[in-house]
């Protein structure tokens, strides 16, 4: 597990024994556990949202996880049945589960579900601005009055938070990706080739 920044947002039942049992192979191979999902899809798929520390995944680290996780689900058969096992990236409109997620996507447009309602509230939509005290800042504009309104929503009370497509955050997300290709020595896509 990322001790230093644990998941705030868990699964409850099947899912989260689920996560126990593969959270700690995906860690042991460097990796992140950012979800699970079980779900009718296909009979049964059991779907595991993972990702690298920087917040990047490709194919082949989908399937190292897809490899690894297997012979421990096989061993503690935790889901019933057949099911698919489908390993995938957070994606661009990705879910925050670890209070670094609303840090790195600070200025991004989030959709947040409570688990407890604040001040009768369970929904909000804002952007983020960081973290303070165990709480998620989000800047709303949608008051009455047309003003900005801030809100602190504690960490620990979040039950989904879920990043909004925006174009703003594919360009990050472009960045992102094209940052940590370079950091790693892989090639980087250019866009020389849109002048032919």
């Amino acid at each position: 597990m990322d001790e230093n920044d644990p998941r705030i947002v868990k699964e409850k039942g099947l899912e989260a024994r689920v996560a126990e049992i593969i959270e700690p192979v995906i860690v042991d191979l460097g990796y992140r556990l950012v979800r699970i999902r079980v779900n009718g899809n296909n009979g049964c798929t059991l779907q595991i949202m993972a990702e690298r520390p920087d917040g990047m995944m490709a194919v082949e680290d989908c399937e190292e996880i897809s490899h690894a996780v297997s012979p421990a689900l096989d061993v503690d058969d935790p889901i019933s049945g057949a099911y698919h096992l489908e390993v995938s990236s957070p994606g661009i409109d990705r879910p925050l589960v670890r209070a670094g997620d609303f840090v790195r996507w600070a200025g991004h447009l989030v959709k947040i579900e409570m688990s407890v309602p604040q001040a009768g509230r369970k929904r909000y939509r804002g952007h983020v601005i960081g973290v303070e005290d165990g709480c998620a800042v989000i800047r709303m504009t949608e008051n009455q009055d047309g003003q900005d309104e801030t809100v602190r929503l504690p960490l620990d009370e979040v039950g989904s938070a879920v990043l909004v497509l925006t174009d703003e955050l594919i360009d990050a997300a472009l960045k992102a990706d094209k940052a940590a290709k370079a950091a790693r020595g892989e090639p980087t896509d250019d866009d020389s080739y849109l002048n032919h």
